[in-house]
This record gives C-alpha cells, sequence and structure tokens, in this order.
C-alpha cells in the first residue's frame, strides 16, 4: 500500500452486536438486525475508508467473518464494569487474537484489570463514547477515574457536536497537575506514561448500515494496520465525518426494527406490488434499486394507481389503517421524499432528514384527525368518544417513541457534559460563570386581543429591552415578530362559545427539535391548551424544569359559557392533572393559589409572582379629553369606565343591569365600554336609550388617554386571576371598583386606592359608584392614592424579579 493516509470506521457492528436503546426495541419486539458482515465491509469500503474491522460486543465473530478479506482486523467493544457500583463502560479493543479475547473475556468484568491487562499487552484500545451513561451509573467520578486509566478516547459517531468539544475541550485542557490531583483524590496511580496526553478517535457506532463511516479516524502517513495503529497511539489520529442529531439514533431504531420484521415476516414478497413498502425499505435499508427498466417502469405504475384508488375508496377506522392510508398518501404526493434517500447514499445524514420528514408529516396528519374528534366530543360532552379518541392518539405516538428516545438521552448527555465541566472548573479554581437562563415561553394565545396575550406581548419586548433570553412560542397567523417563535400548525378547532380565540394543534415534533436546538434551560407554558400540552411533553423529553402560569380561571369561564357543571368539573380534573406535572405553578393572586390548592394542586408547587404595569405608558398626564375630541362626549359628565373583553364570563350581564338601574337616578354619570367580544351586540342592546359609550377596541397612547380622562374605572369580574386593567387603571389616577372574587381585588388598597363590592348585587355597585361620583373631596384623594400606589409597580420590576425566580425552579 502506497497511500499517504489511511482511514478507518473504528466503532461500528454487525448482526451479532447488541442493539443500543434496549428499551425501545423490547417494545418492539426485536434484539437485533440483519446487517451481514460482508455487506458492512463492501458499505465501509464504498464509503472511502481504506481498513475496514468490526466492534461487535464481546465477540469477535462478525470481524473474523471478513478477517480473509484485504485490509481487515480483528476487534470487539468489551463491556466492562466499575467493581464498586457496576457502573458499566464500553472499551474499544483494536487488531487482537482469538486467545487475546479469550483472556479479556475472563478479566473484562473489573475495569482495572481490564486496563492493566490491555496496557501491558500492548493493544490498542479506547475508551467508547466516555460520556454516555450506559447503565445510569456514570458520574463524573467515574469520568476522572477513566482520565487515569486511559490513554484514548473516542468521539463518537452516534453522539453530538456537544459531547464531543466538551470531551475535546477537557482532554487537551489537562495538566501533569491535573492527574496529580486526581490520582491524590481517588487514591490511583496511573500506569500509562504521560497521563495527561490524550489521543482522540473516532467511530461511528453504527447499529443499523445506514451510518457506517459517518465518523471516522485518519492517519496520515499510514501505509498498514499496524502503523495505523501506531498513530493512534501517537497521537496522529484526526476526527473526520459529520457527527450525530438526536434524529440519527430514531432514524436507526426504525430501520433495526423495519429489518427484524422484514426478515421475520418474509416481506420482500410485498416490496414490489406495495409503493408504500418499498418506499420504507429505500429508506430505511438503503439498498440499491434494480434499475429502470420496462418491468420495473410498469410495476411502479401499479403501484401507483393501487395507492391511489386505496386513498380515494378507503376511510379506515382502525388506527393502523389510518396511518397506513396518511403514509400512503404522503408518498404519492411528495416527489421529492423518495429522492432524499436516492442521491444521498454516502450522506447518511440526509436521508436522516429525510426520514424525520416523513414520519413527522404522518404523525401530524394522523394526529390531526384525532384532535378533531376530541375537540369535539368535548363541545358535545361525550365522554366516551373523548377517551377513545385519546386512547389511539396515545397509540398514535408510537410513530414518534424513538424520537423521543434519541431527543431524550441527548439531554442526558448534555446534562453530564456540564456536571463534568463544573467539576473541572472547580479542580482549577475557576469562577464559576452565573447560570445561563434561556426560556421558552409556549402560549395558545399571544396574537389575539386579551389580557394574557397583551401581558406576553409585554414580556417579550421586556426581554428584548433588558437583553433576557426570552423566546415566545405559539402557533397561528400572526405576523413575525422579534422574539417570537411562530410554528404553522398542524390544524386548528374552533369554540363555538368563544368565537375570538382558536385553538391549534402544534407541531410536537418540530417544535421539539428545535428547542433541542436552542438548548434552553427551562420551559414555561402560559396556557394549558394544546401547545401547553406540547410544552409539558417537550420539558418531560428534555428534562427542563416545566414552569407553568395559572392566567385564566377556564373552569369558571367554562361554567359560565355552557351552564354545564359537568363540564366545569371535567376542566377541574383536567387543571389538576395539568398544573400538577409542573414544577413551579405561577398564580397571579393569593385567591387563586388557594383556591388551586382547594382544587387538588400541589400546595408546594404554588408561587405568587410580581406583576406590574407600564406606568410610564399609563399615566394622569394623558388627560386630554380625549371623548370629548373623538366622540364628542360633554366634558362635565362623569364617566365610569370599563376595559376588557366584552363577553359574559367578565359578569357585564351584571353591569349591564347596574348601569340600567343607575342612569335613571343619575343623568350625569356615562359608561364608557372599551373593548370587544361576542357580548358586544347584546350588551347595546340591553343599554340602548342610556348614557353608555361603547369605543371599540383601543392601545397604545389611545388607550392610556381613555383612561386618564375618565373618572373612575369598574371591573365587575369575578374569575380574573389577576386583571392587568386594574393595574393600569390606577396607574393612569382613577379609583377602581372590582369584586370581592378573584384576583383583581388583591391589586388595590381598600378604601384607599378603590373599592370592594359584592360581584351579585348590583345596588352594591350602585352604591360604589355613587360614593365616588357624589364626594368630589375623595374622588381626588383616591385618584391620587391610586397614581402613587402603582408608582413602584411598573412592569420592568415585575418583569426582572420573575425571570430571577427562574432561578430556583429546577426539574
Amino acid at each position: 500500500m502506497k497511500r499517504a493516509a489511511l482511514k478507518a470506521d473504528l466503532h461500528v457492528h454487525s448482526k451479532f452486536s447488541m442493539r443500543p436503546s434496549e428499551w425501545i426495541l423490547q417494545k418492539i419486539g426485536c434484539s437485533e438486525s440483519y446487517t451481514e458482515p460482508l455487506e458492512l465491509y463492501s458499505t465501509a469500503r464504498k464509503r472511502g475508508m481504506d481498513l475496514v474491522t468490526i466492534t461487535d460486543h464481546n465477540t469477535l465473530h462478525g470481524s473474523l467473518e471478513i478477517a480473509h478479506l484485504e485490509n481487515t482486523f480483528v476487534s470487539e467493544e468489551i463491556t466492562t464494569y466499575f467493581p464498586a457500583d457496576r457502573c458499566k463502560i464500553h472499551i474499544l479493543a483494536w487488531d487482537i487474537t482469538e486467545r487475546q479475547h479469550e483472556d479479556i473475556s475472563r478479566v473484562r468484568e473489573d475495569i482495572f484489570e481490564l486496563a492493566s491487562y490491555l496496557y501491558h499487552k500492548r493493544i490498542t484500545h479506547a475508551v467508547a463514547h466516555p460520556m454516555y451513561a450506559l447503565n445510569d451509573k456514570l458520574t463524573p467520578d467515574h469520568f476522572e477515574l477513566l482520565l487515569l486509566l486511559f490513554k484514548n478516547f473516542e468521539l463518537n459517531g452516534s453522539r453530538d457536536d456537544i459531547q464531543s468539544g466538551v470531551l475535546t475541550r477537557l482532554l487537551a485542557d489537562l495538566t501533569p497537575k491535573d492527574i496529580h490531583f486526581l490520582a491524590e483524590k481517588h487514591k490511583f496511580n496511573p500506569i500509562i506514561p504521560e497521563p495527561w496526553k490524550k489521543n482522540l478517535t473516532a467511530g461511528s457506532d453504527d447499529h443499523s448500515s445506514l451510518n457506517i463511516a459517518r465518523l471516522y479516524t485518519e492517519v496520515k502517513g499510514a501505509d498498514s494496520v499496524r502503523s495505523f495503529l501506531e498513530g493512534l497511539n501517537q497521537g496522529r489520529g484526526e476526527v473526520l465525518g459529520k457527527a450525530a442529531t438526536p434524529a440519527t439514533m430514531p432514524y436507526n431504531l426504525y430501520s433495526i426494527a423495519f429489518q427484524f420484521y422484514k426478515h421475520k415476516f418474509n416481506l420482500d414478497q410485498y416490496m414490489e406490488k406495495d409503493l408504500l413498502f418499498r418506499f420504507v425499505d429505500r429508506a430505511l435499508t438503503r439498498t440499491i434499486g434494480t434499475g429502470r427498466g420496462p418491468v420495473r417502469r410498469l410495476y411502479e405504475l401499479l403501484a401507483h394507481l393501487r395507492a391511489a384508488s386505496f386513498n380515494k375508496k378507503h376511510s379506515p377506522k382502525s388506527l393502523h389503517g389510518l396511518i397506513y392510508k396518511e403514509a400512503l398518501e404522503i408518498v404519492t404526493q411528495d416527489e421529492n421524499l423518495p429522492r432524499l434517500f436516492e442521491k444521498n447514499e454516502d450522506k447518511p445524514w440526509e436521508a436522516e432528514k429525510g426520514w424525520f420528514r416523513f414520519v413527522d408529516r404522518s404523525s401530524e396528519k394522523v394526529l390531526k384527525g384525532l384532535a378533531d374528534t376530541v375537540l369535539a366530543s368535548v363541545s358535545k360532552a361525550d365522554i366516551f368518544d373523548i377517551f377513545s379518541a385519546i386512547g389511539s392518539a396515545g397509540s398514535s405516538y408510537i410513530l414518534l417513541a424513538p424520537y423521543f428516545v434519541g431527543y431524550s438521552l441527548f439531554t442526558k448527555d448534555r446534562r453530564f457534559c456540564r456536571l463534568c465541566l463544573e467539576r473541572f472548573d472547580r479542580m482549577k479554581n475557576r469562577k464559576k460563570p452565573r447560570e445561563r437562563l434561556k426560556v421558552a415561553h409556549f402560549t395558545d394565545t399571544f396574537f389575539e386581543v386579551n389580557g394574557v396575550a397583551k401581558t406576553l406581548q409585554q414580556q417579550v419586548d421586556m426581554a428584548r429591552k433588558k437583553k433576557k433570553m426570552l423566546t415566545m412560542i405559539t402557533c397561528g397567523a400572526g405576523r413575525d415578530v422579534p422574539g417570537v417563535k411562530n410554528f404553522e400548525p398542524i390544524g386548528a378547532f374552533g369554540l363555538p362559545e368563544y368565537p375570538d380565540l382558536t385553538l391549534f394543534y402544534p407541531p410536537l415534533l418540530k417544535m421539539l427539535n428545535y428547542c433541542h436546538e436552542e438548548n434552553f434551560t427551562h420551559i414555561h407554558s402560559a396556557t394549558p391548551g394544546p401547545i401547553g400540552v406540547a410544552a409539558l411533553a417537550i420539558a418531560k423529553i428534555l428534562k427542563l424544569p416545566f414552569l407553568s402560569t395559572y392566567h385564566t380561571a377556564f373552569p369558571q369561564y367554562v361554567s359560565i359559557l355552557t351552564d354545564d357543571f359537568v363540564m366545569e368539573e371535567l376542566m377541574w380534573k383536567y387543571m389538576a392533572w395539568y398544573y400538577n406535572q409542573a414544577d413551579v405553578v405561577y398564580v397571579p393572586s393569593q385567591a387563586f393559589g388557594a383556591e388551586l390548592a382547594e382544587k387538588g394542586i400541589k400546595r408546594d408547587k404554588i408561587r405568587s409572582y410580581p406583576r406590574g404595569a407600564d406606568v410610564d405608558l399609563f399615566h394622569p398626564s394623558k388627560h386630554n379629553g380625549f371623548f370629548k375630541n373623538r366622540f364628542d362626549l360633554p366634558a362635565d359628565e362623569i364617566k365610569l369606565l370599563y376595559v376588557g373583553r366584552v363577553s359574559k364570563e367578565k359578569n357585564l350581564p351584571a353591569l349591564a343591569r347596574m348601569f340600567t338601574s343607575l342612569s335613571k337616578i343619575r343623568k350625569n354619570i356615562r359608561l364608557i365600554v372599551v373593548g370587544d367580544g361576542p357580548y358586544l351586540a347584546e350588551m347595546k342592546e340591553a343599554l340602548a336609550g342610556s348614557k353608555a359609550t361603547f369605543t371599540g377596541f383601543l392601545e397604545g397612547d389611545d388607550l392610556a388617554q381613555a383612561y386618564a380622562s375618565s373618572d373612575i374605572f369598574i371591573f365587575p369580574s369575578t374569575t380574573d386571576t389577576f386583571g392587568n386593567v386594574v393595574l393600569e387603571a390606577q396607574a393612569s389616577g382613577l379609583p377602581v371598583i372590582v369584586t370581592d372574587k378573584g384576583g383583581p381585588r388583591e391589586n388595590l388598597i381598600p378604601g384607599e386606592t378603590g373599592l370592594i363590592v359584592s360581584g351579585e348585587d348590583a345596588q352594591n355597585y350602585i352604591q360604589a359608584v355613587l360614593k365616588l361620583a357624589d364626594d368630589p373631596d375623595l374622588l381626588q384623594t383616591m385618584k391620587e392614592n391610586a397614581h402613587a400606589y402603582m408608582k413602584d409597580r411598573s412592569f420592568e420590576t415585575g418583569f426582572l424579579e420573575l425571570w430571577d425566580m427562574y432561578r430556583t425552579a429546577s426539574a
């Protein structure tokens, strides 16, 4: 051989190997793939490898099957243990004999004995995936012992760039002083020379034949197996190729399962007849087609005709039938999808993206249909259909389970990497950096007009102003906004009782991938709707702290809007389940915190959090005769202001009854309603002939001027958890009248900045309004007190306090 360099994939498995992620494979009923060693050898050579070996787990069978071929050598992957706690470690040993394998088998139960044997026999070896916890027992202490025991460490082709980068950094940063410290700490003297000098190797760790040589090792100047391995030991190995992503392992798992079932049930007989089977076979086995001759083209034409006929005529009732139909439709309609697997024979990461796209689209179409069924059943209170659809939805997640496993494992790896970095920083007396906070805030409402959306919009603006890493995540139509990630929904469902609010079905897999790539530290859910459920799932998969806010009293809303006690109770059961999944539940008032606890949400999860208003925008100085100028209203009238959604759940029928009665005894008081909503037309009709003005929706300076140009603010809601408008009114210098139920009653000083009345009795409202309207001195004093009360309750202060509260939240 006269090559300038030799390349080898030093970590690849044949059909004899144990499979990764044994749990998921047990669930689908298989335990091994069917990649023949000769096929593996051929693929590795086609992908540019000069040398080929197979490192099966604790056996030489795979590599012995190709030992007679040129440029091969016999190797294995050894399973060994730390004797104290049985922490499992994998060691790669290359170019060994059968006799050495027998010796290794005798000593491999003890990693210290194994390391000594491999060193003294001068067997080239390396620690495989050293930062991957094989049996969940790996700790930074174990990793430190590996540094004392071994010279060569693998950058593993099934792990991501972050793990490889951390391992590379830690090994390059070692000094003789560090090794001495570790030796003293663990009472173990290294037997390898210059143990602070480490070498890197690479292998694909392929279990499916899809990713052979994705990551490999090259030694320049090597011209034989011996010189190649000597180059490794001398630190001349260069790691090349492309690291894995969380989608790599799922792609492999799908392939392993398909190969197993293809072999078990002899599925080859269906390949020419069934278009979907042929597509899956091409995608998951990467087999080369047999050409595009006339017979082949005829088979394809017939397969497409059968698929079109099936999709047109069949409306499957079973979940499996639905999955088959939707997947077949994607294959027949997306002409570009099959090409992703045909044109990238040497780029497995491109095929991996194609399979992600196929699974994502298939699952979205299935889940959309199931979600439609659930929500339609909820609206009709059809309990049996609800649970039937939920059961089917759970089963359909089998499609996505391998991805959940993949993302979860990568998250676990990243956490371990952080632990090791923190350990080394302490060892080197480096100052611990301030904890990085990067929050993904999920919400079912953002672009709509309501209090929750307005608060979240203000948080995005404040985060940008204060340079905090906050991203609002939502779905649905809306303009592009900095700081907001707006996903295309997979479907939508309108609520008949709440026409201004549409529930969007989130694209779970896309959201999961986005959150992993963005490396968020916390997941926060603003709402318990479909997007909130997606946030919960993503937090659990990525093992991140899950925080949730109780913004809206949905059970009470359901009761008011549907007049159905059963639906209210059902909603409370759901709310208790949802919020009990959170690590922290933020509530805007003590009253609602107590109510949540009474309904079954664990008290130790509930935290009150600070809220404020934009005290610069909402200010008495904005008083400018707004209503005279805009609506030609008399300046000498006392203006009683309501701001908010015009809907029954805000207790506006009670306000309409109260003002009808008040109008009969006071002619100088005008009710001004700012806002829009489903009750608007009915409320206008109820107040016809009275001094009531409806401005429609106002925002910005117009809203600020409306507040400041009024005299008294009234908010009759009994269901609001907080009531931003109550703070905005007081900041604008208005005394407020609120009810004795809900959160707003905690946002004033009774008798000083406002009055609290019973929410059910119209006479109480009338007495409160007249108490202020008939006493100009009291009204003026309360106006001044209200503005003073809000001077230290800015939105900025509340946001920064909440941001600091994130640091105390943990998964």
